[in-house]
């Protein structure tokens, strides 16, 4: 149903080793042949062979860049197309003399995320697949690409298969009692329909069970490291980011704006946002950053405390222990190589177990212990389960909630003895919500958009 062929840059722009310029199509390697040089023509190459040579002007035989050639032919390729990848210098000069010539031989630049699509269009891939590439590109930690990794290997594809399937045999079941009714089995079928409808809709409870934690691995925990001025927020965001992300002196106040920071905090994704220090200021600039600190505070999904444990509290720091306690907040006690002012115990009373946590930025102690507590509260301190079937993806978990709720109609139907036949249109809705997840029965205008978040040459 695809017959044009396409073309795009594979790799970041800019200067580097390599760059790969991928085209994929029919045509591929007939379009790509006449600007290729070497000892062998590439309407001759076996498939997964690679061949140096020279991308040459066709019509003045002019050198244009010195390359190895990738040939893939059909249907072994990710897109089941021919496909053939140029590997040219880096640079954006010499990738740009490439795609030039390739786009005068007839070829299409492709649209963002077009290789995948043509990849679940040929039904290489179904549509969980083809969106856990993006995840997969854009992991922020091991364990996010980890996931992302099965996703693309299908284990959310082969649950939702198994659902389906077993849907199937429910209908099929109906299918004979109302093609047979001379039979009398609706008693059996009754029975059969509440116990296949409670088996899947339990099964999707445990895949949504999994969301808010996969989530979490795929967007990050948007961390908001508060305090007042001086206390070390900065010099925390520096120590997670291992760089010096953050503008750290003795001066109070040195930090205007939120400054904002993935890093990965024993294999948990975390949007850091340090803030300016809150306190009352005449300074007009720092007022604004430390508005923005609030604003950052009230959208944070977790937030940690910094306290200087070598100096009392101060009356606005009481408060904030007090406005914080009911959220999911952990008090990081700060300078614990110095004598400590504060009654740490006080503290503790105030918040769940484990959520006070003493540091010392300046000797690096006390950061395994934080990192137990982050994933204490998101993760009840499992972070290793084997079980990496996590549904993370909304649109996922929209259509396991519409699956949920028609196989509820389903039963709440056939409780009340509606005639079978009626409940099976529950059962089925059930079943193409699922599909929908697959891909198996979704709108193109869903599939275009759902591929337009991809980047070019993917």
């Amino acid at each position: 149903m695809i017959s044009d062929t396409i073309a795009a840059i594979a790799t970041p722009l800019g200067e580097g080793g390599i760059a790969v310029v991928r085209v994929s199509g029919d045509e591929a390697v007939k379009l790509v042949e006449p600007l290729f040089r070497s000892k062998v023509k590439l309407s001759e190459a076996p498939t997964h062979t690679i061949h140096y040579g020279h991308i040459i002007h066709p019509a003045s035989g002019d050198k244009i860049e010195e390359v190895l050639i990738s040939v893939m032919r059909a249907p072994r390729s990710f897109t089941t197309e021919d496909v053939v990848e140029i590997n040219c210098h880096g640079g954006i000069v010499s990738v740009k003399r490439v795609m030039d010539l390739l786009l005068e031989q007839g070829i299409r630049v492709a649209e963002p995320g077009e290789f995948t699509k043509r990849a679940f269009l040929n039904g290489r891939i179904d549509l969980t697949q083809a969106e856990a590439v993006i995840d997969l590109i854009r992991s922020k930690s091991d364990r996010a690409f980890q996931i992302a990794l099965k996703q693309v290997d299908g284990n959310l594809s082969k649950a939702i298969g198994e659902l389906r399937y077993q849907l199937v045999e429910l209908m099929a079941h109906i299918e004979v009692n109302i093609d047979y009714p001379e039979h009398d089995v609706e008693e059996m079928t009754n029975t059969f329909i509440r116990e296949r409808c409670i088996q899947v809709s339990s099964r999707i409870d445990e895949l949504l069970r999994t969301a808010e934690h996969g989530k979490i691995l795929r967007e990050g925990i948007v961390t908001a490291i508060i305090g007042k001025p001086n206390v070390g927020k900065s010099s925390l965001l520096n120590t997670l980011a291992q760089e010096n992300r953050a503008i750290v002196t003795d001066i109070p106040g040195t930090t205007r704006d939120v400054i904002e920071e993935y890093v990965n905090v024993g294999g948990i994704p975390l949007k850091l946002l340090d803030t300016a220090g809150i306190r009352e200021t005449s300074d007009l600039v720092e007022q604004i950053g430390v508005e923005r600190s609030r604003t950052a505070l009230s959208e944070a999904d977790l937030i940690l405390l910094v306290l200087n444990s070598s100096e009392p509290l101060l009356p606005e720091e009481l408060a904030m222990i007090e406005e914080l306690r009911q959220r999911q907040t952990i008090v990081i006690l700060n300078k614990t190589d110095l004598p400590l002012q504060i009654d740490k115990d006080e503290i503790e009373a105030k918040f769940p177990q484990g959520r006070v946590v003493s540091l010392s930025l300046l000797e690096g102690s006390g950061l395994t212990e934080l990192e137990k507590a982050i994933s204490a509260i998101f993760f009840e301190g499992n972070l290793e389960s084997t079980d990496l079937t996590y549904v993370s993806n909304v649109r996922h978990i929209g259509l396991l909630k519409q699956a949920k709720g028609s196989l509820r109609e389903a039963m709440d139907a056939n409780d009340a003895y509606v005639p079978i036949d009626m409940i099976q249109i529950d059962i089925r809705a059930a079943w193409e919500h699922l599909g929908e997840i697959i891909g198996d029965s979704v709108a193109e205008s869903l599939i275009d958009q759902i591929f337009s978040q991809f980047c070019l040459g993917k």
